[in-house]
Order: structure tokens, then sequence, then C-alpha cells
């Protein structure tokens, strides 16, 4: 929300004829392009991640099991 108020608030800095809105549009979106692979990585390392600890505690739900049939516990 507030980045949505800043965007649309006005500005004192004059457009001049300078600028080159178009090279400005360019930038951004390779940045959006390298924010996208970013997240991208991100998720997956997250995936990764949680497949990790599902594995780890599945085999501690397994050993535990087994303790408890062989009644070491």
């Amino acid at each position: 929300m507030n980045f949505l108020r800043w965007l649309f608030t006005p500005t004192d800095k004059e457009m001049c004829e300078e600028t080159n809105i178009y090279a400005i549009l360019l930038d951004l979106q390779r940045r959006i392009e390298v924010l996208e692979a970013e997240n991208l990585e991100t998720t997956n390392t997250l995936y990764e991640l949680m497949n990790s600890i599902d594995a780890v505690d599945t085999r501690i739900d397994i050993l535990t099991a087994e303790k408890w049939t062989d009644k070491d516990v």
C-alpha cells in the first residue's frame, strides 16, 4: 500500500527533454527479470530444504517406531 501511495504521489522533479524514458523502462525491465530469477532460485532452495526436512522427519519417525517395537525406549 505504501508503495502505491509513493508511486502516485506528485514529484517536484521536472521531466526534461533529455530524460530518456525508454532507457529507464528497459533498465526497470532488466532489474525485474533479475529479481524474478532470484525469486525462482530462492523458491527452489526453499523447496529443497522442505524436502530435506521431510526426509529427516520421516527417518526419525521410522527409527522411533523401530525402537518402540523393540521395547528399547
